[in-house]
């Protein structure tokens, strides 16, 4: 079966820091890419970051630039996202997503997300 669990969300304060951890189970981790998206409440969800399977290639949102990283442990087949210099703009479910594209189909599975909230 397989399986993705988000970690490490909470509370913090504008700027502080916070590092975000997807660990998976049921598949072979290293052959597929990773993202983490993120939705605020009445907002639609949004691609944060990306890295591909060796993590040799990685994107971010530019709203998110410059503070996050994203990374990967391919022999502890987990995901992680540090978020720094954090903003109240950051507040959301932050999510992870692993997918593969093969030819003829696609595999695609989710996390259950994990809050984040910054605030004063």
């Amino acid at each position: 079966q397989v399986q993705l669990v988000e970690s490490g969300g909470g509370l913090v304060q504008p700027g502080g820091s916070l590092r975000l951890s997807c660990a998976a189970s049921g598949f072979t981790f290293s052959t597929y890419r990773m993202r983490w998206y993120r939705q605020a409440p009445g907002k639609e969800r949004e691609l944060v970051a990306t890295i591909f399977g060796n993590g040799g290639s990685t994107s971010y949102a530019d709203s998110v630039k410059g503070r996050f990283t994203i990374s990967r442990d391919n022999s502890k087949n987990t995901v992680y996202l540090q978020m720094n210099s954090l903003k109240p703009e950051d507040t959301a479910v932050y999510y992870c997503r692993a997918s593969r594209t093969l030819f003829g189909g696609t595999s695609d599975y989710w996390g259950q997300g994990t809050q984040v909230t910054v605030s004063s």
